[in-house]
């Protein structure tokens, strides 16, 4: 926040002494600076202060014990008793303080007679305040204030005419404690009062030991404090419990369980409350209610002396600014002041002089402050009333500002100031501006205003900076003398020296780009012939080359509508016009890229829909009944390499084969096509098995350089139907699995590595003979196979699902069923299901 200089701070200003016809300034003395003197008057005034205070108190606090006396006996707030107290005083003629006075008297004779209302047992006794009572009293304490229709006293009775003797808060807090020690079992009370900062100083104590209370002598505004959270809402809080009290509050003493029940209970004032009282005591156990109502009555009972100028509670200062009752005769006269300031623009404030009483000035308090009027605390207008200006800023002491005020106080001469540099401190950091201050009389005060000159300055480089990060600059051009004004950034967004000034109309075509010249004189014609608006993008030339531009501007106009101004601004808008142009090449080659690969699947997807054919109802081959399922990956957008064969050899025999090739795209298909019909030929002609499988690893090796996948696996068996014996290689493959008489076994494996992998591999081949009921599963690993799970456990679920299929579900076409069960699956299912038909006669085996 943004302060200003010379402006007071928090003021306890003395009673104006009497003052001279013609009030001058004080002059040093025995050699001392003006300086130091005043500041030491100042602080020799505070010392005095205390003094008077204790005289203006006598006084002061008869009323506020009298106020408290009227509260206790009518159950009324301080404000009711305070007009009630007016009112019996205006019925019997009498002044405030003579009523205040009777009031104290009559509370003092009701302890001593028994009459425990407060008033003398009399005939014309007044019916507001009368009650009969017959206790005798051997002390203020022994019983108490007579309750009407009870019959009996309360420990109150006593308390009001003791208070009238209270000095200071540690005498409140001993009353208190004495008169409540019987009936409430009060031990110690602890009387703090509420600083503008929110802390709890400690004001008063009784039954609490030096130690103790020097501990606990002040109390910052910390979350869980139970003095705090009354002072808060304004409400009693009782803590009966300290084990649960202890795990929410933060308790006063050591240790916490010396007072097991306390009470907390805020002066009642308006909210937020100036003070509170905390009773203590060593009894464990609630507070009842008689005992909760008589502690709130007896707080409520000090609550005129605690708000009174004792030492140690807060002062309210009145209208005068003493803490008393007096009046301002000119009170109304600053009220206007006030109003005045209130309408003002700029910073003003009232200043009254403080006299000694050898008729020096001593310092001015703040009467009045206009809205804009801050000083460097942050305090800002009506916040400013009531403070001082040596309190809170000591260096005016001695200064020419210091000086001025004092002439200006004397001869009624108005001051002028030269621009003066202030430098203040806010938030660690210094800032140092330029002022000029005016300083006039106004009666028996001084109206001081003052101008911040670096204002403008601190906006101009602002400005600049907006427009530099922005990239924009402003233009103003003239049309009545014909002149064009640029800001700097403008010359910076046009690439011209500024020493050649503004750019004028005639200049402007020469830059834009020949194809931008038709919209933008089109737009400026429509600017200046129809006084509209433009926001016009074009191009101009520069060393570096074209830059992208944009005008946005409006006309002034007279009172004929001819205009005679146009302002507006010049934006550059290259960097975001090449963004937008990268961005746009960017999305189409993105479609490009998309395009692409959405015609490779589909020629992918055509290839091997063509070379690879789906059969839709199950093969008869070679006596055995064959069942294929083949489902592409379900993510991705290119096809993968799974492949099969199953068709019938010469001599009615039959060859199976099951291949993955590695990856997923149109290399992969073509890579799958090669091997698919390599080995279909090869095994026609009769090769053996292992033979194929060398022939097609040394195809891959050969093709290594093409583009093709170079690595593959592959299962293939040829079945003789004769004697139903399947002879199978393999080659990196996963081993068949065999499903026969209610069990699932996975075929131990011949040797081979998958194709592609080495130059020489070796191949190794083994036989089975299959048995009427049998299944014999060939797959790939989609099949088997999830991300971040062992091998082992794909093999179990395999079997496990192809027996339950069999057994429980009674499935013909085992291949299909066993596909549709992995609907999430991250690469290509091939399934080859072979199974040997029950109790056929078609296989010539005796």
């Amino acid at each position: 926040m943004e302060s200003e200089p010379a402006l007071p701070g928090p003021a306890h200003p003395d009673p104006p002494g009497p003052a001279p016809a013609q009030p001058g300034p004080a002059h040093p003395d025995d050699g001392a600076a003006p300086g130091v003197l005043a500041l030491a008057k100042v602080v020799a005034r505070l010392r005095a202060e205390v003094v008077d205070l204790e005289g203006v108190a006598s006084m002061t606090a008869v009323v506020e014990r009298a106020k408290g006396v009227v509260m206790a006996q009518a159950g009324v707030p301080a404000d009711a008793a305070y007009e009630l107290l007016l009112a019996r005083a205006a019925r019997h003629r009498r002044t405030l303080m003579e009523e205040c006075w009777i009031t104290l008297g009559r509370t003092g004779r009701a302890a001593r007679t028994g009459d425990g209302s407060g008033q003398p047992p009399s005939p014309t006794a007044e019916p507001d305040t009368e009650a009969p009572g017959d206790a005798t009293l051997s002390s203020p304490f022994d019983t108490g204030q007579y309750l009407p229709g009870t019959g009996r006293d309360t420990p109150l009775s006593g308390l009001a005419d003791a208070l009238a003797g209270a000095r200071t808060c540690g005498d409140i807090a001993r009353l208190l404690r004495t008169a409540l020690s019987g009936a409430a079992g009060v031990d110690a009370v602890m009387i703090y009062t509420v600083t503008d900062a929110g802390t709890l100083e400690l004001a008063g104590h009784a039954g609490v030991d030096a130690a103790l209370a020097a501990q606990w002598s002040h109390i910052p505004p910390l979350a869980g404090v139970a003095a705090l959270a009354a002072v808060a809402e304004g409400e009693p809080l009782w803590l009966e419990d300290p084990a649960r009290d202890a795990t929410r509050c933060l308790l006063i003493g050591d240790p916490p369980t010396r007072w097991p029940s306390r009470a907390w209970i805020p002066v009642p004032e308006e909210r937020p409350a100036a003070a509170v009282v905390g009773f203590l005591r060593t009894r464990p156990g609630p507070f009842d209610t008689s005992t909760r109502s008589l502690l709130c009555r007896a707080v409520r009972l000090c609550a005129g002396p605690l708000r009174g100028p004792l030492p140690g509670t807060p002062r309210r200062p009145s209208h005068d600014g003493r803490g008393g009752t007096g009046s301002d005769p000119v009170r109304d006269d600053v009220d206007t002041v006030q109003r005045i300031f209130d309408a003002l623009p700029g910073p003003a404030v009232l200043l009254l002089p403080l006299w000694t009483e050898a008729g020096a000035v001593e310092d001015f308090r703040i009467e009045a402050a206009a809205p804009e009027s801050v000083d460097v605390a942050g305090r800002r207008g009506k916040e400013l009333v009531g403070h001082s200006i040596l309190e809170t800023y000591p260096t005016v002491a001695g200064s020419p500002l210091w000086d001025a005020y004092l002439d200006t106080l004397t001869t009624g001469t108005t001051y002028d100031s030269e621009r003066f540099a202030y430098e203040e401190v806010l938030a660690g950091v210094p800032r140092r501006s330029t002022y000029s201050v005016r300083v006039s009389r106004l009666g028996g005060r001084l109206v001081v205003s003052w101008i911040r000159h670096d204002t403008g300055e601190r906006e101009a480089r602002r400005l600049a900076d907006m427009q530099r990060l922005g990239n924009l600059g402003w233009a103003r051009w003239d049309l009545t003398t014909n002149t064009i004004t640029w800001s700097e950034q403008v010359y910076a967004i046009f690439d011209r020296d500024p020493a050649q000034g503004p750019m004028t109309l005639e200049e402007l075509p020469g830059h834009l780009v020949p194809d931008d010249l038709p919209g933008l004189g089109t737009a400026v014609r429509r600017l200046l012939g129809e006084g509209r608006a433009i926001d016009q993008p074009f191009r101009i030339t520069v060393a570096d080359g074209v830059r992208h531009l944009r005008i946005v501007a409006e006309t002034q106009t007279d009172a004929d509508g001819t205009a005679v101004e146009v302002h507006g601004f010049f934006q550059d808008l290259t960097a975001q016009r090449d963004a937008e142009i990268a961005l746009g090449e960017s999305e189409r080659a993105n479609l490009v890229q998309r395009g692409m690969l959405q015609a490779e699947r589909a020629l992918a997807a055509r290839l091997q829909e063509t070379l690879l054919p789906i059969p839709e109802q199950s093969l008869e081959l070679a006596g055995l009944c064959v069942d294929v399922a083949y489902v592409p990956a379900g993510t991705g957008v290119n096809v993968g390499g799974d492949w099969y064969s199953a068709i019938e050899l010469p001599g009615g025999n039959a060859l199976f084969v099951v291949g993955d090739v590695a990856g997923h795209s149109l290399a992969a298909v073509g890579t799958m096509a090669q091997l698919r019909f390599t080995a279909k030929g090869m095994a026609v002609t009769g090769s053996a098995l292992p033979d194929v499988l060398s022939r097609l690893n040394t195809l891959l090796l050969h093709t290594a350089g093409d583009a093709y996948a170079t690595n593959a696996t592959m299962i293939m068996g040829c079945y003789r139907a004769e004697d139903r014996r399947l002879t199978w290689v393999r080659a990196g493959h996963l081993p068949p699995l065999l499903i026969r008489g209610g069990e699932a076994t996975f075929l131990p494996q011949p040797e081979g590595i998958l194709l592609g992998a080495a130059r020489d591999p070796v191949f190794g081949q083994a036989v089975i003979d299959l048995l009427p009921g049998d299944h014999l599963l060939m797959y790939t690993d989609g099949l088997v196979e999830n991300p971040g799970e062992d091998i082992g456990v794909g093999f179990d679920r395999l079997a496990g699902t192809a027996l339950r299929l069999l057994r429980t579900d009674g499935v013909e076409a085992l291949a299909p069923a066993l596909a549709a069960l992995r609907p999430r699956h991250r690469d290509d299912i091939c399934v080859l299901d072979i199974h040997v038909p029950d109790g056929s006669a078609a296989y010539g085996v005796g």
